[in-house]
Formats: C-alpha cells, structure tokens, sequence
C-alpha cells in the first residue's frame, strides 16, 4: 500500500494519527504512530539513531559508514502531555505522541533542530525489490547558517538555499551530512542517490531507495565537536607519513620511466624541495589492458631500477589505479565469470588512446563490484603483487566515484554484491577506498598507508585517504570555488584533501604557459595548495614542474619556490596538527566559524580559512598582474605588469587580534584590512598567542632532524601548542611510541614554558634547541635559545 504524506496528514487532521503509549528500550524508545515504526537509540549521551519505517521496528541494515556501537546510555523517558520526553546527560528529545514528529534540545531546553513533518514512504521497485523512496524535513532558524554536504563546486561556503541532487561525481563528492552553527549535525544514513533541498517549505532529504528512514542526530556544541562526533561514529583518521605533507610533483602523464625519474633529477639539480613524484595512467600499455596493476608499456622497461633510482633521490612515488578494468587484464578475466563487474560506461570508452575516442573500437573497460569482499579481494592481490612488490609508497585511486559515462536508466539497476547499484551508488569510494587500505594495513607493514582518491562517502576518514577535486578547469573563478568545497568537506568529519595545483584543463588558455594570465593563476594556486592538508601539482595540457614557469630570479618561478620552501618550514606545524586530527578528532583546514562562530560576519566567508588553528589564509582569487593587450576571451593576447603593487582584502575575525605574517604588524578583530598582493605574497595572518614552530630548511621532508627548531611566540593573548613526534612513517604511534612537547605562554607574565617531554620512541631526539623569538606589533625580539633536554623549562621573555 503506498504510504505518502498526505495520508499521513489526513488521519492526523482526523484524529486517527495517535499513539497510545511508547515502549522504553535498553537504548531508548520505539512505537508505532498511525502505522509508522519509529525508534529511538542513543549510541552516546550526544549522538541518537532515528528510525522510522512503515512497516516494522526490526530494521537490521547494517551501515556502510558507521562503525560505532551503542554505548550504555542513562537516560529517562517520561510521557509529558501528548509528548514522550528523552533525555541522557547531554540531549533532550520529544516525541509527538500524536504525529511521530521528533524535536531535539539541549538539556536545559534550547531547540536545535526538530522534524517539520512526518517522513514520506512512496512505493518504489528497484530492480524487482519492493521498497520505498524515501524522505524527511527539518525546520531550521531563520539565518542559520549549515555546511557540509561534501565537497561541492558550488561556490558556496552556507550550504542554506541549495537544492542539489547528491551523486557522486568526478569533481563532486557527496556526503549526506550537514551541521549547523547551533553546534549539532545530521547524518542521514542513505547510499542511493539524495535531493537536498533547502528553502522556505523546510529542509529536507529525499532518496531514490530506502527500507526505512535512518539518520544520526549529534549535538558537538560547536564545529569541532560536531566533527569529533562524527568521527565518534564513522571513525578515527590514522595518521599519514611525515612525507605526505611534502611537495609533490605530478601531471597527465609522463610517459616513461626516464621522464619520470628525470623529473626527480631535475628538482634535486635545482635545489627545489620535493617529497613525491606521481605517475598517472598508461604505464600498463594499451586501454585493453586498463589498470593491469602492472608495467606493460615498453616505456618502463625495468619499474625496479625506477624505484631504485626514485628512492635512491630521497622521494616517494604515488601511482595510479582505477575501480575498473579493461578487457585482456587478469583481474577482469577473474571477476568477469563471477559477475563482479559492472555493465555501465565508463573511461575509458575506446581502445585507441588518440583524441577524441574512436566510439568504433569500444575499450570493454568495466567498472568492478567493490561491494563485493571477493572482488575487493582480486583487486588487492593483483595491487600487492604487481605494485605492491615493487616498492611503491602510494596509492592514487583514480575514478573511485566511478566515472559513469553514457548513463542508462537500467544502468542502476545493475546488481551488486549489496543490492542495486542505486541503492549503494553513493558508497561506491569508501568500499573501493576501504577494501585497499584494510588489506594494506593486514600485512602489518612498517610503513603507513597513503592514498590520494577522487572520491569519498562518510567513513572515509578512517581509510588513510586524502582526497581531491577531480578535473576541475583551471580558471580564476574554479580556483575561488576550491576554497569552500574543501571546507565543506572538512566539516562533514573528513580532514584530509587537496585540488590539482593550477587546474587540470586548460581549455580557457589556448596558449597554455606562455599565456601570463594563467602563470599568475598558477602561482596563485600554488600559494593556496600550500596550506591545505596536500601540496601536489597535477594537470593536463602542458606541463607545471617549476622550470616550466621561467628560472631564478624571474617573478613567477621564485613565487613557486618562495612557497614550497615555506611548506617545508611548516612541517613540525603541519605534523602536529595532523596528530590534532587523529588524535583529538581535530581539523587542519578550517572554516573561519569554526573558532569564531560568534561572529556572525563569517559564516558565510569562504574564501578566507583557517590552516591550523594559528594561520589565517586569505589566497588571492582574481588577476592583478596580467592585463589585455589585444583581442577578447579565450584568443586574448596578454601581458604581465608587476609595476604596480594591488591589494586583497581581508577579515579578520572578531574575537582575536592579529600579526601579519610578513610584517609582524598587528591587527585588532572585527575589520577589514587592505593587503598588498604582489604576486610573491598571500595575505596571511597569525592569530594572536599563537606558538609556531619552524623546521630547518630541507630538500624533502626526513633530511635533517628537528633538533634546532624556530619557535616564534606571538604576543597579545595567552597560548599553546604541542609540538608532536614520532618515528614518521610506521604504525608504532598506535602503541603509544611518541613524544609530546607542550609550549605554554603567559601573555601578562611574559613567560614561555616548555613543558616536560611526554613518552618517547625509537630515535627520539634526547638533546635539542629550540630558538625563540617573541613576535611583538611591528618588531621582532631577539632570538633566545633554549637548550632542552626533556626537562620542564620556564623563561621570562
């Protein structure tokens, strides 16, 4: 029988809609309204499951992207009038008796968010299974700003006033969760393909499929909370290896094994710091061979001797790996006869390698079953064996949304090991994701897994994956649009991504390099990829190593080298945030309301972040320095004209006062400040008690040790930091092997303390300097050094 709202209404309108009493459970409440099932379960004193099904309360899906268990819970449940009320330590919830329409508060009754209607059930057949298309709508403040959904290219850092179909894509990773300012979030746990709508009639999610209605509500207080929440109930982020954080170096694609070691070469000539060189698709020969796991092109006739030789220059390769398969691979011959590939287009659609496809040579490329534990399987065994075994560091799972190209409505319809493809469609990269890093992490291997993927659902964290934003042009106007898809991302719970440095295509610039406007866009580009969680070039076209934008002593190449020098400087920074996030559930790239969410003027500043929780970015997302000399459009002929400096304004946040990074200047809240922005400058800000700690200069990240580190203390409020070791790059952190340094200052004492170092592990640095400098408005102190020996130092500067 169809169940839809206006039923529903009608027997509410009737009087019909009532139910007589609830049952209290070990986790909370369940009982039937007017024939809807709906269940309470606390998980944790903050976080409630809200189940609402037509048809029964014995709902036994198990979620793809939860892995919490419900912890013992004390809670009370009292009928109040025509509404049962809930309440643990931390939430209230009422529950309209009369409707199944559920409220949630804080404990002393503030509302957060309740439902504006009971849920929508509408008979649905996916693929010969009976079901429903499922919906609910929420009531939000007037003005209340929410963020999440993903990471979207919509330009918008509020995520109020969208109506999007949430669908996984090559530059759109949908996530079904969103939090708000009011310090709680919603995870609505559903894979098909969801509408969110937000506007005047409420807020609201619908799904292609879904047994019943399931959502999480978590209440975090503020941002960070929220985040930890989800992690609470999602998981954990392992940590990355310290070279993670280094620059990488890639583009589609050099195509041999003397260019891609050339490369590496070429960055050590030049003194140019570099961590990774990332090799793309085709080292496996011809599309029927697609994603082989092996290296079949003639071109890369000995892959040991590039390891070697890769390893020998100190750097780390990433390489490329696809969820699909062409048709003379092994692993397609073995999942083929076990139905564990997928019958949909995909990339590539030719077997010819020339532009455009050749749609009369079909490649056969198919995309797998990652829901299936055998395919996952298969996959993994071909990558340990053919990749694995030849010492490669990294994983770059390309097309983990997967690319579907020639859609067909029967396409989802397509079966997988969970049911329809539309019914798990949203899931597909944190099964992909997953099923490398658990098999990675079984071998017990001394080295940490790292993954760089184009996809991600809610869970992903957990699975040692950094993610980017697929093929996106390279314009002025994409470039803005990075900055709050990224943090959007980063507040649904999943801290680790990046974006191609300088764009992928270069369609809007005939001219490729030679063209000035897109030099300044790159080094623009470049100076934002340094402080987000990965700093890795990467495009087609034409190439972006640093060579290719002029040499020393020319405006463009030194902006590039300025950067990459001052990404290296930053990695005990970067590091000890990066333990920030895994261990106290923290985030590195940070929307600006997440520390100021009493400021109203930021929630909705998206071209402005946080790197840490100490520097404020501000990138440059328009020309300044390029001007038309003759033509219009794309067949614009330009020139570069640095004669004359421009500015970039900046907010800075009420609630702190701020430094200038460059000048030491220093700056009250609550502003607007004009910055100047020649093109080897980003407007960058230290937040005021700040404690920043500098590395030595290096060629890639493990070089020298950090036993003479730069500590710079920035005057004006009382602060901390905690400086974070550990061996770099193997598991051992998990057994409590690393170190904790706490620096501690007092503002109107004047006194630094370098707390006692906490733990230890295999290498640690027993004797070390740290020279320290008080950052002052306008002037820089003298340096002092501290010699430091693991025992608690206090110091007047």
């Amino acid at each position: 029988m169809k169940k839809s709202l206006y039923l529903l209404l009608g027997l509410l309108f009737t009087g019909q809609l009532f139910a007589q009493d609830f049952e209290t459970t070990s986790q909370g409440v369940r009982m039937n309204v007017g024939g809807t099932a709906i269940e309470v379960q606390f998980y944790n004193p903050s976080i409630v499951r809200i189940l609402k099904s037509p048809e029964r309360w014995e709902y036994s899906k198990q979620s793809l992207s939860v892995i919490a268990v419900p912890t013992a819970v004390d809670f009370t449940a009292r009928r109040r009038g025509n509404a049962v009320r809930i309440e643990s330590d931390e939430l209230r919830i009422d529950l309209d008796l009369r409707t199944g329409i559920v409220s949630f508060l804080t404990r002393n009754g503030r509302t957060l968010l309740r439902e504006k209607a009971v849920p929508t059930f509408t008979d649905f057949n996916d693929a010969g299974v009976k079901t429903f298309s499922v919906g609910q709508s929420f009531v939000l403040e007037d003005g209340e700003a929410v963020y999440g959904l993903g990471q979207l290219q919509n330009g918008q850092l509020s995520q109020r006033g969208v109506d999007k179909n949430l669908i996984q894509g090559n530059t759109e990773d949908v996530v079904t969760f969103f939090q708000s300012v009011k310090g709680y979030g919603i995870f609505w746990d559903n894979y098909s393909p969801t509408r969110f709508t937000d506007n005047t009639e409420g807020t609201t999610f619908r799904s292609e499929v879904g047994d019943c209605v399931d959502y999480y509500f978590m209440y975090g207080g503020n941002a960070d909370g929220v985040v930890a929440q989800m992690r609470a109930l999602t998981g954990d982020v392992p940590m990355f290896p310290l070279w993670a954080y280094g620059f990488f170096q890639s583009k589609e694609r050099y195509k041999s094994q003397n260019e891609t070691v050339g490369i590496v070469r070429r960055y050590r000539e030049l003194g140019v710091p570099l961590d990774g060189i990332i090799q793309d698709w085709q080292y496996w020969g011809s599309n029927y061979l697609w994603n082989a796991m092996e290296f079949l092109n003639e071109e890369f006739p000995d892959p040991k001797r590039m390891m070697s030789d890769i390893h020998g220059m100190n750097a780390k390769m990433v390489i490329s790996i696809w969820a699909s398969f062409g048709s003379m691979t092994k692993q397609y011959r073995a999942m083929e006869p076990q139905g564990m590939l997928l019958d949909m287009g995909t990339w590539p659609q030719s077997g010819s390698s020339k532009w455009p496809p050749n749609r009369d040579y079909p490649s056969g490329v198919k995309p797998y079953d990652a829901f299936h534990p055998g395919a996952r399987q298969i996959y993994w065994e071909h990558l340990r064996d053919g990749l694995l075994s030849l010492g490669i560091d990294g994983w770059w799972m390309d097309s983990t949304e997967p690319d579907h190209l020639d859609f067909r409505p029967q396409d989802m319809d397509n079966q997988t090991y969970l049911g329809s493809f539309r019914k798990v469609r949203n899931a597909y990269p944190l099964l992909s994701v997953g099923g490398v890093y658990d098999n990675q992490r079984a071998l017990n291997s001394d080295r940490r897994v790292f993954i760089l993927t184009r996809s991600a659902f809610a869970g992903q964290q957990r699975y040692g994956a950094n993610t980017w934003t697929g093929d996106v042009q390279a314009t002025w106007d994409v470039l803005r649009r990075q900055i709050p898809a990224g943090l959007n991302f980063s507040l649904t719970g999943i801290p680790h991504w990046n974006t191609d440095i300088g764009g992928f295509f270069l369609g809007n610039y005939p001219r490729r390099l030679e063209d000035p406007d897109y030099r300044e866009l790159y080094a623009r580009w470049l100076q934002f990829g340094t402080f987000t969680p990965m700093m890795r070039s990467h495009g087609a076209d034409a190439p972006r190593e640093i060579w290719q934008f002029g040499e020393k002593g020319q405006p463009v190449y030194d902006a590039i080298e300025k950067y990459i020098n001052l990404r290296y400087s930053l990695l005990p920074y970067i590091y000890s945030a990066s333990w920030d996030v895994t261990h106290r559930r923290g985030s590195i790239f940070r929307a600006l309301e997440m520390d100021f969410v009493a400021d109203k003027a930021v929630w909705n500043i998206g071209d402005q972040f946080l790197f840490g929780k100490s520097l404020l970015v501000a990138p440059v997302v328009e020309p300044m320095y390029t001007r038309v000399v003759s033509g219009e459009g794309r067949t614009a002929v330009r020139e570069a004209d640095f004669s004359t400096v421009k500015y970039r304004d900046v907010y800075l946040p009420q609630g702190a006062d701020w430094y200038d990074f460059w000048t030491n200047q220093k700056y009250s809240g609550g502003q607007t400040v004009q910055r100047e922005a020649p093109i080897d400058v980003i407007p960058l800000y230290v937040r005021a008690g700040a404690i920043v700690p500098f590395g030595p200069a290096v060629q890639y990240a493990e070089e020298k040790p950090w036993d003479n580190l730069d500590i710079r203390v920035y005057n004006g409020a009382d602060g901390s930091f905690v400086l974070y070791e550990d061996e770099f790059d193997n598991y051992n952190y998990e057994k409590s092997q690393y170190t904790e340094i706490t620096f501690d200052w007092d503002d109107s004492a004047r006194t630094l303390t370098i707390g006692a170092r906490q733990g230890n592990y295999q290498g640690m640095i027993e004797r070390r300097n740290f020279r320290v400098t008080l950052i002052e408005d306008g002037k820089t102190n003298s340096i002092e050094t501290f010699s430091y020996n693991g025992n608690e130092i206090t110091k007047k500067l």
